[in-house]
């Protein structure tokens, strides 16, 4: 796979809550890390996603946002 992202992070689906249209999949990148992608429920079928399954969280943004109180 070639992707141009450079933010390519593996890990272990977590868990996977289904909603009617769209499901919330965490996956642990390493003990206590965690990351969360909301992606429709066909795109998690197609890809076959499931709880303990490998997969890659690709991040590609043009900029990040980050608040304080």
């Amino acid at each position: 796979m070639k992707i141009s992202a450079r933010n390519t992070l593996n890990g272990t689906i977590k868990s996977i809550e289904e909603g009617s249209v769209n499901n919330e999949v965490v996956i642990e990148l390493a003990p206590g890390v965690e990351i969360t992608s909301v992606v429709t429920k066909k795109s998690c079928e197609q890809l076959g996603l499931v709880v303990g399954g490998q997969a890659y969280a690709i991040i590609k943004a043009s900029n990040v946002m980050v608040a304080v109180d």
